[in-house]
């Protein structure tokens, strides 16, 4: 018996938890369970020829909302190139409405709904034990003989701890993303999302979890990403997490967690402000903050908590805030969405992500979809259209803000001349906005700009929005430029350097020497040193930018000026 566990990731660097936790949960038939993995950037032809040289008797498809178009084209070739393989879906994108699922797709045998380790040993056992019947297994949805469908008893909770720890061969993961698992389930009920269908919130034991957490640390795997829905829920739990990470830090792997500010207590942001830069970054969905909104999707939200919280965290400088807003919300227009927006964007994480509502199915979006008034794209991932507050174009114009705001914002390359910038428009969001409208004006959508042409592109609508000084803009350029890279091409709008090549020759030689700003640079000799670093001479200041030295958080380059009585250290 040949079965496949297949997942078709977004990317290359992502990795499928779900798949490895099923194998995993199967030892008795390993030898005969195969995983492949594929992403939906691969052509078509190329995984129906791999799942064809496979010669598999049973073939499952992890299927989510990023994936779910390309496993149904998938499905309708499969079964002419493998007529006798049995195929099975599984995932949250096809758990609630398994049925219709089943009726659009004849092709397909059945379909494991909710929690899929136990059930998946069930079906393993039914593929390879003669007498065991299909109606015997909970938690399925399958195709009877003579063709009924018909929906088993769901699946009691499992107990999280069962569930074998995947990760033992790290080369199957190499270059790639790790995702681990320490709860399941939703304290909270927000309509919109599918987390909170599961009301049963467990958690790993956390022996089992520090064990875990210590072969990631030894392994110094660059980055976790806890996949638990609020990380912080339970005070005790990731306080034991957040200490034994700190203890036990090697100054190497980073750590994801999905957290609601607001639940921080006095002891989990000393413990946080206590770690070292990088080791952890902060996931937080703050979402809207219009009360009637935060209401209406029946989530539970102290703003005033997370402004402080998340400010407390930001003053510390060592972690990686990420706050979520999501467009299409109910009760929420344009003008409300634009004061979400100031709000959010006045916390001054590390990324803003300005998403938009998907209304998925088994939500309870989903159910009250028409009483809101809301129209949604009908393909995966089912994306709002309009609202009874929010139109279609206006849906458009905060579409070309989020582009603007991932381009300029989200990138960290041009932070120090943003903030200078926002103070010329009356918020942040007209800033994007306006920059958007520059764009669209100018033709510049639909193109892949180079790093360096977007720095043009923003000299060029900074100059044409009547700001008072743009040469001071041509620093502040200047400065975000070679914060991030040497580069070697200056962009025209930079003009010559300031530095003489006989002045860089002759610091370049002292540092040589006395090594007064470029610590760690004793085994390279001048010529060496002035390749890997970059001196510049911005607003009359000699700066020197070492690019071995970077921030954890930014990555930026460590800044020296290297006459520091003429040094304001304003914004450097």
């Amino acid at each position: 018996m040949n079965i496949i566990l297949t997942a078709i990731n977004a990317k290359y660097i992502h990795s499928n938890l779900a798949v490895y936790s099923l194998k995993a949960f199967v030892p008795r038939y390993e030898e005969e369970i195969n995983i492949r993995e594929y992403t939906i950037n691969q052509p078509l032809d190329d995984i129906l020829m791999d799942l064809y040289e496979a010669g598999p008797d049973v073939v499952c498809f992890s299927c989510y909302l990023w994936n779910i178009q390309y496993v149904e084209q998938i499905i309708a070739e499969l079964p002419k190139i493998l007529p006798d393989t049995e195929i099975w879906l599984g995932g949250p994108e096809v758990s609630y409405d398994a049925p219709a699922m089943l009726g659009r797709y004849p092709m397909v045998s059945g379909i494991m709904c909710g929690e899929g380790e136990e059930t998946f040993r069930e079906l393993a056992e039914y593929f390879h034990e003669e007498g065991k019947e299909l109606r015997g297994i909970r938690g399925i949805v399958f195709r009877d003989r003579d063709g009924t469908v018909v929906r088993n008893e769901s699946r009691p909770a499992m107990d999280l701890s069962g569930i074998p720890f995947v990760y033992e061969k790290l080369e199957n993961f190499r270059n790639r993303i790790i995702y681990y698992e320490s709860s399941r389930g939703c304290p909270f009920s927000c309509s919109y999302c599918l987390s909170s269908v599961d009301k049963c919130l467990r958690f790993r034991d956390i022996g089992l979890v520090k064990k875990e957490l210590q072969f990631f640390i030894d392994h110094e795997v660059p980055q976790v990403k806890f996949v638990d829905r609020t990380f912080n829920c339970r005070h005790d739990h990731a306080m034991a997490v957040w200490e034994y990470i700190r203890e036990h830090d090697r100054g190497k792997t980073n750590f994801h967690f999905e957290i609601a500010a607001d639940l921080l207590n006095e002891e989990e942001l000393r413990l946080i402000n206590s770690m070292r830069p990088g080791l952890i970054q902060l996931e937080i969905g703050v979402q809207s903050v219009n009360p009637r909104t935060i209401r209406e999707i029946c989530r539970r939200m102290d703003l005033d908590k997370v402004r402080s919280n998340t400010a407390r965290i930001r003053e510390a400088g060592n972690v990686h805030q990420h706050l979520d807003l999501i467009a299409g919300l109910p009760h929420e227009n344009i003008e409300s969405f634009e004061r979400s927006f100031n709000e959010v964007y006045g916390m001054r994480p590390e990324q803003l992500q300005l998403g938009f509502l998907k209304v998925l199915k088994g939500s309870l979006m989903h159910e009250k979809a028409e009483e809101y008034g809301i129209l949604y794209q009908d393909r995966a991932p089912y994306e709002v259209l309009s609202t009874r507050w929010l139109s279609y174009g206006e849906i458009i114009r905060l579409k070309k803000v989020e582009e603007m705001v991932e381009v300029y914002y989200n990138s960290a390359q041009f932070a120090n001349t943003l903030r200078r910038l926002e103070g010329h428009f009356p918020s942040a969001f007209a800033m994007y906005e306006a920059l958007g409208a520059y764009y669209e004006k100018n033709g510049l959508y639909g193109m892949n700009h180079s790093r360096i042409a977007r720095y043009e592109i923003l000299y060029r609508f900074l100059c044409g929005s009547g700001v008072k000084n743009p040469e001071e803009y041509r620093q502040w350029l200047t400065l975000d430029l070679y914060l991030r890279d040497n580069v070697k091409n200056r962009p025209a709008f930079l003009g010559e350097s300031a530095v003489e090549k006989q002045e860089a020759a002759d610091f370049y030689k002292r540092e040589a020497q006395e090594h007064r700003f470029l610590k760690g640079y004793e085994a390279y000799d001048s010529r060496q040193m002035r390749k890997m670093t970059h001196l510049e001479r911005i607003g009359g200041k000699l700066l020197l930018f070492d690019y071995r030295n970077r921030s954890p958080l930014t990555g930026d380059a460590a800044v020296f000026c290297i006459t520091p009585e003429d040094c304001e250290k304003e914004g450097k």
